[in-house]
């Protein structure tokens, strides 16, 4: 998981990132074409990308596309994201229940 923390802290690669999950399977051309970096730059942030699990590639004949893999993003999601937000909606449903209850009682 550090390594995608790693890949997402560069706003370079979260650009990239989003390029293909507007337009998923572009090619290296494609994506540079978006984006104000060289070539090079965009190789080195699409490589730290791959190895972070993010993004995974095809080979169609002689081209290679690049594909967004959200499953990394979504694990983080879970671990770090939903078992907070889970507690703040078992607080809204407790709140609502105690309302309807106390709306019962006074109707």
């Amino acid at each position: 998981m550090d390594a995608v923390f790693k890949a997402l802290a560069d706003e370079s690669r979260r650009e990239l990132l989003d390029q293909l999950h507007q337009s998923n399977g572009q090619t290296l051309g494609e994506l540079c074409a978006h984006l104000d970096m060289t070539r090079q730059a965009v190789t080195k942030h699409l490589m730290l990308l791959e190895a972070a699990n993010l993004v995974t590639v095809v080979w169609r004949g002689r081209e290679k596309l690049h594909y967004l893999n959200p499953v990394p993003i979504h694990e983080i999601s879970e671990r770090w994201i939903g078992k907070y937000e889970r507690h703040r909606l078992q607080a809204l449903s407790d709140l609502k229940k105690g309302l309807e209850q106390n709306k019962k009682k006074k109707g």
